[in-house]
């Protein structure tokens, strides 16, 4: 292995390391909404926020502060000390994630610019995801924000605003991970690179609606399959009675929940006409391989979420269905990935960039 070699590994390894840190975020940020611990902490203090309660009296200063925003007055009113410090825990460790991604990303970033590591091409690939990183950490309190006054819950539309941001940086990180390497061109159909984008596509849609259902609670209503609300399809007056028409998209329980089935049906079919498409177009025997595997982490991911819906979404099965969906968007993003045109300058500077 050569210089540059072994400098594109490292980077790769750097990025999915990154990767693997939001996967582990994501699900600790699902455990949070589903303990209803993401309102304990009712500031944003970036920096000395790192720090937790060190003293009886600094819990009590932030039990205090809890006690006056609606979901404790009208949900919490009874909780106790002991409690507030779980729920605490569970929102203190979420933003300490957050605080450890970025400078898991931001120091060896910079320290791969300082020895001339990284190429044209990928450095404002890399600053863009910083970017997405810090805006991240706006939009997670932005969402906070949302139910600190009038409402016992952050608002659905935030709420998935932050999720999805946080998959676009990980399919961000995955993606470059995949390309830092140069390969050898696989002769492909135009409409091959396409399809697989639009696998990917629905995938974030479907993640993105997967948090409107959580935001609503609309898991824990409707808790039947294959029907819902006593039908395949429900009446269009229960499912289109908010005006304008489009807050049902977002707003509406049962019009929410019956989009989130059927984008999950459709994807199901998706993957299976995909992996049927790959058998019959594409040479690569890995490409094949790869898109069996997202057949059935889809498969299994579907299965998850009715399991999840008829017993009520139990936190175990919630998260094991979270964490599906992160790995079928992994999946996903990193064949959608190895299927693009490899680009001249996307690896690492060569010898001459790096001055040696």
């Amino acid at each position: 292995m050569d210089l540059i070699e072994r400098h594109q590994r490292i980077i790769r390894l750097w990025l999915y390391a990154v990767a693997a840190l939001i996967f582990a975020m994501v699900l600790v940020g699902g455990a949070t909404r589903l303990t209803e611990s993401g309102l304990s902490i009712v500031e944003w203090k970036p920096v000395t926020g790192a720090l937790p309660p060190l003293s009886e009296a600094a819990w009590a200063a932030e039990f205090d502060k809890y006690k006056t925003i609606p979901q404790f007055q009208h949900l919490n009113s009874g909780m106790t000390l002991a409690e507030f410090k779980t729920i605490f825990w569970w929102e203190w460790t979420h933003r300490l994630m957050g605080r450890l991604i970025g400078a898991a990303f931001l120091l060896p970033f910079l320290w791969f610019l300082m020895r001339g590591w990284i190429a044209p091409g990928l450095r404002w690939r890399l600053w863009t995801i910083f970017g997405l990183g810090a805006l991240q950490g706006a939009v997670g309190w932005w969402m906070v924000a949302s139910g600190l006054a009038d409402r016992v819950e952050v608002s659905q539309y935030r709420l998935a605003t932050h999720l999805i941001l946080a998959c676009v940086i990980f399919v961000a990180c995955v993606w470059t991970a995949s390309r830092v390497t140069p390969r050898a061109e696989v002769e492909l159909l135009r409409r091959t690179r396409a399809f697989s984008l639009i696998l990917l596509g629905l995938v974030l849609v479907q993640i993105y609606l997967g948090a409107l259902v959580a935001g609503l609670r609309a898991g824990l209503i409707y808790n039947t399959w294959p029907l819902i609300d006593g039908t395949l399809i429900p009446d269009a007056a229960n499912l289109w009675f908010e005006h304008p028409w489009w807050r049902n998209l977002f707003e509406n329980t049962l019009t929410v929940q019956f989009t989130h089935r059927m984008g999950a049906y459709l994807l199901w079919v998706l993957a299976v006409l995909w992996v049927v498409h790959v058998v019959r177009h594409v040479g690569d025997r890995g490409a094949r391989l790869f898109a069996y595997k997202i057949a059935g982490a889809v498969t299994i991911q579907a299965a998850l979420g009715v399991t999840t819906l008829v017993h009520q979404v139990p936190i175990g099965l919630a998260l094991a269905h979270q964490a599906m969906a992160i790995v079928v968007l992994t999946l996903v993003t990193v064949q959608a990935a190895r299927l693009r045109p490899q680009p001249v300058r996307i690896g690492v500077a060569s010898m001459a960039e790096q001055g040696t």
